[in-house]
């Protein structure tokens, strides 16, 4: 089943470009809404928390962002009251051991995936979503 929708959280226009290209020609998804910072996601998602229409089915998450980084994210993601069940992937340029170890942490991400995203690692989200 082809995903409906994808938020991108990442504070690199370029990365947001490169992957939003990635996603349309391997037809990822339906939509996808880019935030260059993570307060602007949360608060979409605060918005939106009741209309399970209008929630990502996904979201790629960069974690090392200004204003709110993807730790500080996650901690405010868990504390909202969303029905839907959305697949949190977070994908960075990090290969620093303790956010690795960070992310296992957090049982409900669905992936650490290093960047960059190729056609082989969407087909791998694709099959979690």
């Amino acid at each position: 089943m082809k995903t409906k929708r994808i938020y991108i959280i990442d504070d690199d226009k370029l990365t947001v470009k490169l992957m939003s290209m990635l996603l349309h020609k391997n037809q990822f998804c339906d939509e996808i809404h880019s935030f260059f910072n993570a307060q602007s996601a949360l608060e979409e998602l605060k918005k939106n928390s009741d209309d399970n229409d209008k929630m990502p089915d996904g979201i790629l998450l960069d974690l090392n962002m200004p204003v709110m980084d993807g730790w500080q994210f996650l901690d405010e993601f868990v504390l909202l009251a969303i029905k839907k069940e959305i697949s949190i992937f977070i994908v960075t340029s990090s290969i620093d051991p303790a956010d690795i170890q960070m992310a296992k942490k957090h049982h409900f991400l669905k992936d650490y995936i290093m960047k960059p995203i190729t056609a082989e690692k969407l087909k791998a989200m694709s099959e979690i979503i």
